[in-house]
Parts: C-alpha cells; sequence; structure tokens
C-alpha cells in the first residue's frame, strides 16, 4: 500500500474502533494493546501496567509474525502466548516504523 492509502485506512480504523468503544480516536499504542488483549484470548480485564506492556509486545510480535520476523513458541501455564525472534528485523526510520505499524494493524483489523 502506498503511504496515503495507509493513512486512508488507518484514519477509518481509527474513527470505527472510537466509535465501537465510544472514546476519542485511539493512537498506535492503545491499538497495539488491543490487539495483545484479543491474541491473549482471556476477554477484557484489568491488567497491570506490566502486564499492558506485554500485551503490546505481544501485539508487535503477532505483526511481525506476518513478515516473517517472529515465530510463536506457545503458551505459558498462564496462557499467555510468547514468541521467538526469527530473523533480525532491519533498522527503519521512525517514519518507516509508523508506515509499517500502520500498515500491519491495518490489516490485522481487515482479516
Amino acid at each position: 500500500m502506498k503511504p496515503a492509502e495507509i493513512n486512508k485506512k488507518w484514519a477509518d480504523l481509527q474513527e470505527r474502533i472510537a466509535s465501537d468503544f465510544d472514546t476519542e480516536k485511539p493512537d498506535i499504542k492503545v491499538m497495539l494493546f488491543l490487539i495483545g488483549v484479543q491474541e491473549l484470548g482471556k476477554g477484557p480485564r484489568k491488567f497491570s501496567k506490566r502486564q499492558k506492556e506485554e500485551l503490546m509486545h505481544i501485539a508487535n510480535c503477532r505483526l511481525f509474525s506476518e513478515l516473517g520476523f517472529y515465530e510463536l513458541e506457545g503458551l505459558d501455564q498462564d496462557g499467555w502466548p510468547h514468541w521467538k525472534l526469527v530473523k533480525e528485523i532491519p533498522r527503519y526510520t521512525l517514519m518507516e516504523q509508523d508506515m509499517l505499524l500502520k500498515s500491519l494493524i491495518v490489516n490485522y483489523f481487515e482479516q
């Protein structure tokens, strides 16, 4: 996708999530948190700050697994997924990171 198309789909997704959750437009961190909660599969509940960070890490791993960077190793005894880095992620500029994450998040929600 071209940057303009990514940004349009991103804005549409933000509007949809804001409407669904009756809240303000979510940023990338909020979207990663939502994906992490979805991937954990235990439904909405209270999470500690550390757990929120772990959920965002789960989301990043899940998203970057689409590009072959991570592989799911399995679940721990509490049902939390663990991922293994299988190839090094290239160093992207901040702008490239932003576009890549938006693109991966949009694709995730389209699936």
